[in-house]
């Protein structure tokens, strides 16, 4: 069997088997891709909101792209369903959906249709009518076979909510989203613009994003609600103790090896440590499309001796280099094509693990590092600024653990992610009273 097919049905492997008649009312997700190593924070939220008591479906777009997964998603009961994902390849399994919905709903299928059309901008015609097949093999397939779903959700403000958008025009159940950071800055304005006006209810995990969508709604009343994404405060904890850290340095970076994290700005600045006879060792976890351009620019700067790349790593692993290390570092900045972070995860767990961070005050980052008192923050793209920032921590005994006492205290106030999710639910109950019945108060 093939590492793909294995993987799915691992993933679907802990349905319930509950007579409809006494099944509760069920909220559907609409995910890019389930589950995913980079977004933990998804499948964390999905088994919270399950212990809260509130009934799943999940509808991913995609199929996994790693081998392995979180510990916490074998505990997720919500039955699992995979769209097809091809335009080309699987053009008869989405078109004869929605040749069927055409005839049985041709009003809905009339308002999808128009949905679509205002949607499409240049460029992205296909991934328009592809979005628009998937909701109507969603429908056909899915909501019109399971009348107990009554709320779509779809996470991230694109495709997946392209596709809840569509699937609510075919089915008339309503949908909400919830926005992160690629998906805002890179998404067209006015097409972004009519999905807030559509949604029941926007969700974004910075107050920055929050303040960027509602200059975009302008004065559409749709709701827009910040919630941080939170953590598990129980995974993350029992860093290093010690108040200076070793003379060989071990530094730290998890992300996705893409333009926005900044990656090259960290090097160069680790280049210049090393001129200045700093010792240091600095290990990279995560992959992306630019790691042989990173791996070039190592070669490049003469630091193959000082640095690694592990590639992606699973959770216990990553743990395990938070708890060596005596610095995180991100080198966050804007892409050319406007993509951006909102708060990484990996900050919230640098603080919690006790390991101060250094990152840029680009976007939502000086939300979790205010300069000073929980981080230090540098202006992206400048290695000088960064190296002097890094060699600052490593050797400022009061200052490490000054940013170790603010990161912590951060952490516990806004970023446990059972609090956050309490308010999630709280938002969904106010919008769908049918989520009542059954989701615990």
């Amino acid at each position: 069997m093939d590492t793909q097919s294995s993987s799915t049905m691992q993933f679907q492997g802990n349905r319930r088997s509950v007579p409809e008649q006494f099944s509760p009312a069920v909220l559907g997700y609409i995910l890019k891709g389930y589950p995913r190593i980079s977004e933990t924070f998804i499948s964390n939220e999905i088994l919270l909101l399950e212990k809260l008591g509130f009934s799943m479906r999940l509808f991913s777009m995609r199929q996994p792209r790693e081998s392995f997964s979180h510990p916490s998603v074998k505990e997720i009961q919500a039955r699992v369903d995979y769209l097809p994902t091809e335009l080309l390849t699987d053009f008869s399994r989405l078109l004869l959906p929605a040749i069927f919905l055409s005839a049985k709903r041709p009003k809905e299928f009339l308002a999808a249709l128009r949905t679509a059309g205002e949607g499409i901008t240049e460029g992205k015609e296909l991934a328009t009518l592809k979005h628009l097949l998937q909701a109507c093999y969603l429908t056909n397939t899915h909501l019109q076979k399971d009348n107990r779903i009554v709320q779509l959700h779809g996470h991230f403000a694109h495709s997946p909510t392209s596709v809840a958008m569509f699937a609510s025009c075919l089915s008339n159940i309503p949908f909400s989203f919830t926005a992160h950071a690629k998906d805002i800055y890179t998404s067209d304005k006015e097409k972004l613009r009519r999905k807030i006006a559509r949604a029941g209810f926007v969700v974004t995990c910075t107050k920055h994003n929050k303040e960027y969508l509602q200059t975009i709604a302008g004065d559409c009343p749709t709701p827009i609600y910040c919630i941080y994404h939170g953590i598990d405060l129980n995974l993350f904890q029992n860093g290093l103790s010690r108040d200076l850290p070793r003379e060989d340095y071990e530094i730290l970076t998890v992300a996705r090896i893409t333009e926005k994290k900044g990656l090259p700005t960290i090097y160069r600045a680790l280049a210049l440590l090393r001129d200045k006879g700093i010792r240091f060792r600095h290990t990279l976890i995560g992959d992306g499309d630019d790691r042989e351009k990173v791996l070039a620019l190592i070669h490049s700067l003469a630091l193959e001796d000082s640095c690694r790349c592990l590639g992606t790593q699973t959770h216990a692993e990553v743990l395990h280099h938070f708890k060596q290390s005596d610095l995180f570092v991100l080198g966050c900045e804007i892409a050319k094509n406007g993509d951006r972070d909102g708060i990484p995860n990996v900050l919230v767990e640098s603080l919690a693990m006790g390991v101060p961070a250094l990152s840029t005050h680009v976007s939502a980052v000086p939300e979790i590092l205010i300069n000073g008192e929980t981080g230090l923050t540098v202006p992206p793209s400048e290695p000088e600024a960064m190296a002097a920032a890094m060699q600052r921590i490593l050797s400022d005994g009061a200052l490490r653990q000054h940013l170790k006492e603010g990161g912590k205290k951060i952490v516990r106030t806004h970023f446990d992610n059972h609090h956050s999710t309490e308010e999630l639910a709280e938002i969904f109950r106010i919008h769908n009273p049918r989520l009542l019945e059954n989701s615990a108060s």
